[in-house]
């Protein structure tokens, strides 16, 4: 065994006494939710972009579905070079990670506005930009918070998989320090705590959904 739960609790209150733990949440969450923005931003605007324009989907496609299955972490390497050690690179790398299920799922989402609504502002002469804001982001949107959730679990688990790989900063560099240093009920409770973050993140956007979207609203995502 490698703790018992006594040491793992007493390690816990401790790092939780002394700002240890306290410190790594925050700079993995700063990291991991700059990255996610980012993502997101481009990601929604691309996803946007394909959704209504078949013809840059199709020109776009092979670029796409050549860089979506890179793994995050590969692009350790190059973002060292480029933004040494630190917040940057994890943010960029974090970025990269939630860009593409944003991307993938707005392009969804949008490609499945219904037709009489965008037909019905074109009669009334919206323009491009007005059709997007008034009938497409609306009628997308709760997929698309829906992509956001998805990828908001994907950058802490890149975040932290940063730290443990390459960033001398948040709960993932504790962990791989705790385990270097043999303090397995450290390590354990990072691990433990990190899946409570976790928890609460998800938590947190799900009670968003529901008061953004309504019940009603889920029922139809769920399905």
């Amino acid at each position: 065994m490698l703790a018992s739960p006594s040491g793992i609790v007493a390690a816990f209150w401790t790092a939780l006494a002394d700002g240890t733990i306290l410190q790594a949440t925050w700079q993995t969450l700063a990291t991991s939710l700059a990255g996610l923005f980012i993502g997101a931003v481009f990601g929604i605007w691309l996803g946007v972009l394909l959704g209504l324009a078949p013809i840059a989907d199709r020109l776009l496609e092979f670029s796409i579905e050549a860089l979506r299955p890179v793994p995050a972490v590969a692009l350790i390497p190059i973002a060292l070079l480029v933004f040494g050690f630190g917040f940057r690179m994890e943010i960029a790398i974090v970025a990269f990670a939630a860009f593409w299920p944003m991307v993938i799922l707005t392009r969804a989402a949008v490609a499945g506005v219904e037709p009489r609504l965008l037909q019905v502002a074109r009669a009334l002469g919206f323009g491009i930009g007005a059709r997007v804001r008034k009938i497409v982001l609306p009628a997308a949107l709760p997929r698309i918070f829906v992509a956001f959730r998805l990828a908001a679990g994907i950058a802490l688990i890149v975040a932290v998989t940063v730290e443990i790989a390459a960033n001398p900063l948040g709960l993932g560099y504790n962990m791989i320090l705790a385990q270097q240093t043999l303090r397995p009920e450290l390590m354990l409770a990072l691990l433990v705590w990190l899946g409570i973050v976790g928890w609460a993140l998800n938590r947190l956007l799900l009670w968003s959904q529901k008061r953004l979207f309504g019940p009603a609203a889920m029922v139809r995502i769920e399905r």
